[in-house]
């Protein structure tokens, strides 16, 4: 949609109209935005196995990636900078081809148990540096790349959404079995009619040998 005018039915299209429903802001969430990490941001990010980057290409084309490894696999250089190693994936590399376009991203790290969120915005760089990504290696593995954030503004979520879903209650997981295989789902997807007996151990194959 290019415009209001060409918005649906009921649609909110203005900043005015989305205070109106909401109202002001509340003076703790006002003021919980800081421009650098501080302890508190340390440690959460040093106990976090598991992230989600959105990015955006340079027309405005929206992306999200998860990226997850033990805790503490993004390091923190400084109050201003982290970097997160790059892992074995299908080459997508959707993420890096928008921050090549545009460096803008937004993180928000999980700490399994916990229902707070840290989120952190910034400007992203891929980085080839032999000696960073050194220090980055896992089970002797060093990653291809990785993202040096130059971190703008940093906060901390509540709980509210993890609560209401309950994300880590054990009574509420669900079963593998409840969907299809990862492969059979693609298949269908992209109606092909490869083996599925084929891609299905092609799949857990990588989940095994291919982590790294």
């Amino acid at each position: 949609m290019d415009d209001a005018s060409s918005a649906p039915p009921h649609a909110v299209t203005s900043a005015a109209e989305l205070r109106a429903i909401f109202g002001s802001v509340s003076t703790l969430a006002s003021v919980k935005v800081i421009p650098a990490l501080d302890p508190h941001c340390r440690r959460f990010i040093a106990l976090s196995p598991f992230l989600v980057i959105a990015s955006a290409s340079k027309d405005g084309k929206a992306d999200t990636s998860p990226k997850g490894d033990p805790p503490g696999f993004v390091k923190v250089l400084d109050d201003h900078t982290l970097v997160i190693p790059d892992r074995l994936g299908n080459n997508r590399i959707d993420t890096f081809l928008n921050i090549v376009e545009n460096p803008e991203i937004a993180l928000i790290f999980f700490v399994p148990g916990v229902d707070e969120t840290l989120r952190v915005n910034g400007r992203a760089v891929i980085s080839r540096d032999p000696a960073l990504l050194a220090s980055l290696a896992e089970q002797g593995k060093t990653p291809k790349v990785a993202l040096v954030v130059t971190v703008r503004e940093a906060f901390l979520h509540c709980a509210k959404a993890l609560k209401r879903s309950h994300l880590w209650d054990e009574r509420t997981k669900v079963p593998r079995s409840a969907l299809p295989t990862l492969g059979r789902m693609i298949l269908d997807q992209a109606k092909r009619d490869d083996p599925i007996e084929e891609v299905d151990a092609r799949v857990e194959d990588a989940y095994r040998t291919k982590l790294y």
